[in-house]
This record gives structure tokens, sequence and C-alpha cells, in this order.
């Protein structure tokens, strides 16, 4: 197996003793939640001392939230007045799809078979609406190609929504291909890209898609109840959402309770009250990937993630992950003969990783390293009759 020393030199090593888990583990779940690091424990008790101190902060609060706007926004390769701040993906994804007529011929949401639940179950809701919802197969070798979506979208097509990196299998979507079909028919484009904003380099002004929504509890190092939606500016001016909040009026502090009117920015798919503790987290979080560089972030993960498959490979298991780098991202899925039995004995080890259906899932990020990748796979040897 090549070896990575001169990407590791930057990225993993570099930055692992911010994250104390790998005192006593080898992290292998990021898919689910990020490590947690030094910085954000700081940032969460700045805020607890600073709520302690002061009582209510409102400005610094406020500023916080347009703190992270515009670190999404550098992130992103945008302008802060197109991403919203959410609370979670479903929030942002409910304001956008309120905001979309259904109920004359363009009625029709596509989704893909590995959409995360928030989004097939939003789009299945807008059915009380008039939606019809078409779903997206996998092929075969479960690989979704922009073809399959294709076939799918006609003039009735109101939004399509393609997962930017698949949380069941790792499989990556070509975005930009599924755009260009999407936008011939007229539709609209919603890429959710939890799985892969962090960990991939995602630039909005090539990406293809109308919307992309992620959050911070995954690779931007962040917790829970927070999230982002970078909206296209031309796309946005035409879509007025019906589920709203005080966060997205064109002034907050009007107070007024005697009209709508949502603000000119993608501020008008914010919400209520901002997560204040969440924005310290995020905040923090997102600057230890700012700091390292999303290209090599990809870069150090592509390189882990291939001498994983490697080494799966020499094992003679079932991956079900791509092994070309333009198809795949930091999740690797394995399939198992009893996976809650090997995610258990692989915890027994302190080696963290998680599953879903019959797929032991491992993913990988800035913080690790070769050793870990290693340890891994010398456990998986060791249970190898739990792998498929």
């Amino acid at each position: 197996m090549a070896s990575m020393q001169g990407v590791e030199m930057k990225v993993g090593a570099a930055v692992r003793g911010e994250f104390p888990i790998f005192e006593t583990a080898t992290y292998l779940n990021s898919c689910s939640q990020g490590a947690l690091s030094h910085r954000v424990r700081g940032a969460v008790e700045e805020w607890l001392a600073g709520w302690d101190a002061n009582g209510a902060e409102w400005g610094f609060w406020v500023e916080r939230n347009e703190t992270f706007r515009a670190a999404m926004a550098r992130l992103l390769h945008a302008e802060p007045d197109d991403v919203a701040v959410t609370t979670s993906v479903s929030q942002g994804v409910s304001a956008l799809v309120s905001a979309l007529p259904l109920d004359g011929e363009r009625n029709r949401i596509v989704i893909s078979e590995y959409e995360f639940p928030t989004v097939g179950q939003i789009a299945h809701a807008q059915e009380l609406r008039g939606a019809e919802i078409v779903h997206v197969r996998p092929d075969p070798d479960g690989s979704i190609p922009a073809e399959r979506f294709a076939e799918a979208i006609d003039e009735r097509t109101a939004l399509v929504c393609c997962t930017t990196l698949s949380y069941r299998s790792g499989h990556r979507h070509d975005v930009a291909a599924i755009a260009e079909a999407a936008h011939a028919a007229g539709a609209l484009v919603l890429a959710d890209s939890y799985q892969a904003c962090g960990a991939l380099e995602l630039d909005v002004r090539t990406f293809g898609a109308d919307a992309v929504t992620g959050g911070t509890v995954k690779y931007l190092l962040g917790t829970a109840g927070l999230g982002f939606m970078w909206v296209r500016p031309e796309v946005r001016e035409r879509l007025v959402p019906t589920q709203t909040g005080w966060f997205a009026d064109e002034d907050i502090f009007a107070m007024s309770i005697a009209d709508y009117s949502p603000h000119a920015s993608a501020r008008r798919f914010d919400s209520g009250t901002p997560p204040v503790p969440s924005l310290y987290a995020g905040v923090a979080g997102i600057s230890l990937v700012a700091e390292s560089g999303v290209p090599a972030i990809e870069e150090h993960i592509q390189g882990l993630v291939g001498r994983l498959q490697e080494g799966l490979h020499e094992l003679g298991a079932t991956v079900v992950t791509p092994r070309e780098p333009k198809r795949r991202g930091p999740l690797v899925c394995v399939r198992s003969t009893d996976v809650d039995t090997l995610v258990a004995a692989l915890a027994a080890e302190r080696i963290i990783a998680s599953s879903r259906e019959d797929k032991l899932r491992v993913a990988l990020h800035l913080y690790n390293v070769e050793d870990d990748v290693d340890t891994l796979l010398e456990a998986l040897a060791r249970h190898r009759a739990l792998l498929a």
C-alpha cells in the first residue's frame, strides 16, 4: 500500500491532537457524528460563560448567526446573501418545497432511492398538496446513473432531489449531469450534501444544483441543530416560502405581526430563533475544516479510502461503494452477515463505526491516518466470518 506521509503532515497528523477521542479509540464514524474537538468544546464553554456573565447576549448571538452564514458561503464558494441558516436539512427543504406551486400541471417531484428519510418524507408530504412523487431506483451495481434520473424527468417535474453522496452505500451522484437533464425540462434541482460537505470540495458555481443543503453534525465537525441551504439567486427570487419564521423577515426587529415580508436574500428560508449553542459549535468546527482546506481534506480522504478498499479486497469482502475516486467520497460500506454483531465486536476493541441495513459503514475524515485504516483491517480479518 502506498504511503501518504506527505498529505498526512498537512492534514491527519497536524490536526489529530485537537480530537481527544483518538487517545482511547479508533474513530471511523464521521458519517454519523464528527469527532469532538478541543476548539468546539471551548466555543460551547464560551457561550455558557457569556450567558452566565451577561445574561441575554442577543447582539453577539445574532452576530454568530451571520458569522456562520459567511463561513458556509466561503466553503461553498458562494455569497452570504445566497445562504440560509437553518436548524436542519428538514427545515430548509420544507421551506423550499413550501414555495413550489404543486397544484398545477408541474406537480411532480423526483427523488432517488438514496435520499435521506427527510427528503423522501417531505416529498411525500406534498402529496397532500397534489404532488406526484417518482422514485429513481438503483442499477444492479447499486449506482444511480444520471440516465435513470433523465428517464423520470419530464415537463411535469417541478423538483429533482439527488443526494450528493448516499448515506446507505457511499455512491456519489453526478449532480451536474442530473441538473442538466432537469434544467432542460424546466425543473429545479436539490442536492442534499450532508454526507459530502466538509469532506468533498463543493463549488456551487459549477455544481449544477439550484439548492444545496447540509449541516454541521458530520464532516463540518459541529453538533446537531444547525444546517444551511444555499439557493441560486435567480431561483430564489421567484420562490416565496409559506413555511417561515421571524428571522426570515425583511426586518427582524420590526416585530410586525401585520404582514408577511420575506427577506430579499436567502434569509427568506431562515426560520425562527437561531440555534445559539449550535452556532458556537458550528463556527468553531467549520473553522477547523477551513484551515485545513477542503481540497487537501478530500485528497487525504481519497488516499485513506483507497488504502481501505485495497485491504478489503484482499480480505475478499463485499464492498458496495465504488472504487473509482470520482464515484465515491469519505464513506465506505461493506456487507456483513450480522452487522449489529460486527459493529459491537469492533466497539469492544474501541473501533467506532456504524451500520445501515446489512452494511458496515466506515467514514474517514481529516483527522484519520493510515494506522486507523490498518487497525480496522486487522480487526476485520479477526472477524472475517462476519463479512459477507
